[in-house]
């Protein structure tokens, strides 16, 4: 990759860091890239956690109080806790959720000296002790992402990408042309580990 083709590709026009096309800010994909993204995060490198099924919320809930009772903000960070910050409902969700669990007659509310606080019924506790594979399989899909949590390649790639558009911005001639340089070795020596294959 030349000079010309780096100065084309990415909207950078003349020199000390004057900006291209883009008027000030990174495209789309490079945002993405750099968790800038104004859309949600559609970047492929965004880490999502496993989808949240009906019920999940009113599972964790029952068994987050089996332990001990705590109020609602202690609920959402238990559960947040115990999924590795993976998943960390919201109130919105939690709160009619033990609104419900209170009409079923399986938490309540008890006073306390600072806020009320929320424990189970002994038909709460009877209804945990009875369906643990329920209980159980509420965290299990949270267990597994965090065991299958690839290596640091998107923190890399962000960290990465945000250096490149630094050089894009504000670097010299000299400097995007260095630049272009480093990428295209560092691309070539990530094709040559795939030319190795795996190891084992």
């Amino acid at each position: 990759m030349g000079r010309g083709t780096w100065d084309q590709s990415w909207g950078h026009s003349g020199h000390g860091g004057r900006r291209g096309s883009w008027g000030g800010g990174p495209p789309p994909w490079v945002q993405g890239l750099i968790g800038l993204a104004q859309s949600g995060g559609d970047s492929p490198f965004v880490s999502r956690g496993p989808k949240v099924r009906r019920g999940d919320v009113r599972a964790a809930v029952l068994d987050v109080l089996s332990t001990q009772p705590m109020n609602g903000y202690q609920v959402i960070q238990e559960i947040a806790e115990r999924t590795g910050g993976i998943w960390k409902p919201s109130p919105g969700s939690v709160y009619p959720t033990v609104q419900q669990l209170e009409d079923e007659g399986l938490v309540e509310g008890v006073a306390s000296e600072r806020r009320r606080l929320l424990q189970l019924t002994d038909e709460g506790r009877k209804y945990v002790e009875e369906h643990p594979d329920e209980m159980a399989a509420t965290w299990q899909a949270f267990e597994q992402a965090v065991e299958e949590e690839p290596s640091d390649l998107k923190p890399a790639i962000g960290q990465v990408m945000g250096a490149v558009w630094q050089i894009v911005t504000t670097g010299t001639r000299q400097q995007r042309a260095e630049a272009a340089e480093i990428l295209a070795d560092t691309r070539r020596r990530l094709y040559g580990l795939l030319a190795e294959g795996d190891p084992e």
